[in-house]
């Protein structure tokens, strides 16, 4: 290892674990030299020594397999290059079921597997049985089997990684701790140790559990929180000859494999356990946690009704190690918008390893290029707000996050825990009117509504909902009479300044220039024609505008425009979100329900589509634009927040024979799509 810090270098990672190695080396292959990389203790210590080291390859959207696919190319291929040693081993996976839903699940990632390019297929039970002999096989009835899945060694694969990157002028500083970083004008300047400054251009946050401290350093987001992670070794078994695949019982919630002659018990229990860093020891490296046989027992005694050769075979060890995990159970990883030249990779959760080699290439990419090489916006860090960052709501949701690790992914799952931590003005009277709240970037936003308390059962499924009868009944209405959305967790930025109109008119796909009155629906687009975002502007005076976009863009949009203004551009961009709330009525009867609150015109002719203006409703003046998302005539009402209730009220009691019903996102989604509207994330993206 390097032993003089350098006072300067262009490029400096933090943190020696799989994320730090991956993008150290992907960055020097691709031609950067001038980096180096800090360790507050030893290579892998933290987390990464001691991963299970599995590498499934198929993931929940293609370009998230796409990362995994890449890390399979590069551990086969590594040896080769570097004469280190990787323990790669190709030895495919095994999913089974013991109930419908799981079959269903396991059915859905094979056909996912085949258009992804993976190639896993539906087995029968007893040819599952046959590539793993110690497993009860009498109560499944179904398995899915992926044959290019492996494992590598952790400890291994980052010394090949290493090397590598040595080998083209990489420089590693073990026990070499982050003590600040400085800023200068809304950009990285330099990373502080104790042994020195070292002025940089750009900082890479690979540092795992410690990855939000290092973040508060510059006052960045990076919700992510530890928790412990176990898996258990037993003693040798006569019955374990040849490399199994990795055996994933998601039921009995633990996957199970070959491992010196006797097997490696991992899980993800229905109940996790957080664990503040705070209380880890200052020299924490290659250190475990307290062993906890009280919480692993239930665990252990779904293994032994799985492999009942277990119940006479002993238990060699209980590895309890920390592990990073995200509110939406995915990593994060890109440029934060908070800072320029700061980017993160850490909060792995839990698959480091099988991510870490694709998602280090692209986390290089992302720094040379100025951009990501594919569509990962489900790992952006834009896709989170300080909201969902704070220590109390990181550490109760991180639990539930490992514990859905191995849920049946049914449509429309929801977390239970840190919830409400946005609220719409209007969130107490819809609550009160009956609806079934869902999250989306912390705001909690209608589902459905269930006024007279109907059965809903089963709320997840596969096939149609409990709920469906009452989303139908928005559906219809919006379709036949008049619905009130509240879309008050729209994004919504207030672009302003002397170069504000030249500024959108350059980033915007359509023509902004005559927006006077006028709503313009519009793309911004990035320089290979993707969607950045998706959106309407209205003019509000010459150097002014409201840009509304989807609830889980703000941020990104925000960003958006900031990272391409010229220098000499004057244009400020406020989030104005939360201070007003957006109404929005749709359906034949609108515009008779409007009318009942107001003495404006709405009329085709005193009112023409895509246009807006300022109205009194009730006893508020708010900004009324005449469109709406689900292809019904409507209009979008956008009131100040203190004045939402008033407008709710006098919207809500008067239109009763007008057929009025309120209506959740569900039914937004489906009258959207029925129209053959498109939504920023689903049909369109970058």
């Amino acid at each position: 290892m390097s032993t003089k810090l350098p006072k300067q270098s262009k490029i400096v990672i933090i943190g020696g674990g799989i994320m730090g190695c991956s993008t150290a080396y992907h960055l020097l292959k691709n031609g950067c030299r001038d980096v180096i990389l800090l360790e507050r203790k030893k290579l892998t210590s933290g987390t990464t020594w001691h991963s299970a080291a599995q590498v499934r390859q198929l993931r929940s959207t293609e370009s998230l397999t796409r990362l995994v696919q890449n890390s399979v190319a590069l551990y086969s291929s590594l040896e080769a290059e570097t004469g280190q040693a990787t323990g790669w081993k190709q030895t495919g996976s095994l999913s089974i079921a013991t109930n419908p839903d799981r079959l269903t699940h396991i059915r859905r990632q094979a056909s996912l597997s085949q258009a992804f390019g993976i190639g896993a297929e539906e087995i029968s039970v007893s040819n599952a049985a046959e590539k793993w002999p110690l497993m009860r096989s009498d109560d499944l009835i179904g398995a899915v089997y992926s044959p290019s899945d492996g494992r590598v060694s952790p400890s291994d694969i980052c010394a090949a990684l290493i090397k590598g990157a040595k080998s083209q002028g990489l420089k590693v500083f073990e026990d070499t701790p982050v003590t600040g970083i400085r800023t200068e004008n809304g950009r990285v300047a330099a990373v502080q140790t104790a042994q020195g400054e070292i002025s940089c251009e750009t900082v890479v946050n690979c540092a795992g559990i410690w990855g939000r401290s290092i973040a508060t350093m510059v006052g960045a987001v990076a919700p992510l929180h530890a928790c412990e992670h176990f898996y258990l070794l037993t003693e040798l078994m006569d019955s374990v000859t040849a490399p199994l695949p990795t055996l994933s019982d998601h039921d009995g919630h633990l996957y199970l494999r070959d491992e010196g002659g006797g097997l490696l018990i991992g899980c993800f229990e229905p109940q996790g356990k957080a664990l503040d860093i705070e209380t880890l020891p200052e020299d924490f490296a290659f250190d475990l946690l307290p062993e906890d046989w009280d919480h692993i027992e239930p665990i252990l005694a779904n293994a032994m009704h799985r492999i009942p050769e277990l119940e006479q075979t002993g238990v060699k060890m209980l590895l309890n190690g920390p592990e990073s995990f995200t509110p939406d159970d995915r990593f994060l990883l890109g440029e934060s918008p908070e800072l320029r030249g700061f980017f993160l990779g850490c909060g792995m959760c839990s698959v480091g390893i099988a991510t870490g080699g694709g998602a280090g290439r692209a986390l290089a990419e992302w720094i040379i290029d100025g951009e990501p090489s594919m569509d990962l916006w489900p790992v952006d860090i834009r896709r989170f707000v300080p909201a969902q960052n704070t220590l109390r709501t990181l550490r109760e949701r991180s639990p539930e996050t490992l514990a859905l690790h191995y849920a049946v992914s049914f449509p429309g799952r929801q977390h239970q825990t840190a919830r409400n931590l946005r609220l719409s003005p209007l969130h107490s009277r819809l609550e009160n009117a009956g609806a079934e709240f869902a999250e989306r970037m912390g705001w909690e936003r209608p589902r459905w509504f269930n006024p007279e308390n109907k059965p809903t059962a089963p709320e997840l499924s596969f096939e149609k909902p409990g709920w469906h009868s009452l989303h139908a009944e928005e559906h219809r209405a919006a379709r036949e009479a008049v619905v009130l959305f509240d879309q008050s967790t729209f994004g919504k930025l207030l672009v302003q300044g002397r170069d504000a109109e030249s500024v959108l008119q350059r980033l915007c796909a359509n023509d902004i220039s005559k927006a006077d009155r006028r709503v313009v629906y519009t793309a911004m687009l990035n320089k290979h024609g993707g969607y950045e975002s998706d959106l309407t502007l209205m003019r509000l005076d010459a150097d002014s505008f409201l840009l509304v976009t989807g609830t889980g863009q703000p941020v990104r949009d925000k960003d958006w425009i900031r990272r391409n203004l010229n220098p000499d551009e004057f244009v400020t961009v406020t989030d104005v979100t939360g201070a007003y709330a957006v109404i929005s009525i749709a359906g034949p009867n609108s515009r008779k329900l409007l009318s009942r609150v107001s003495l404006d015109d709405f009329s085709n002719y005193g009112f023409p589509y895509y246009t807006h203006r300022t109205i009194e409703v009730g006893p508020a003046m708010v900004r009324a634009a005449r469109l709406s998302y689900v292809g019904e005539l409507g209009w979008e009402l956008y009131i100040p927040s203190e004045s939402a209730l008033p407008v709710f009220d006098a919207l809500s009691t008067v239109g009763d024979d007008l057929g009025l019903k309120l209506a959740g996102v569900e039914a937004l989604s489906s009258l959207r799509i029925e129209k053959g509207y498109c939504a920023w994330g689903h049909e369109i993206g970058p």
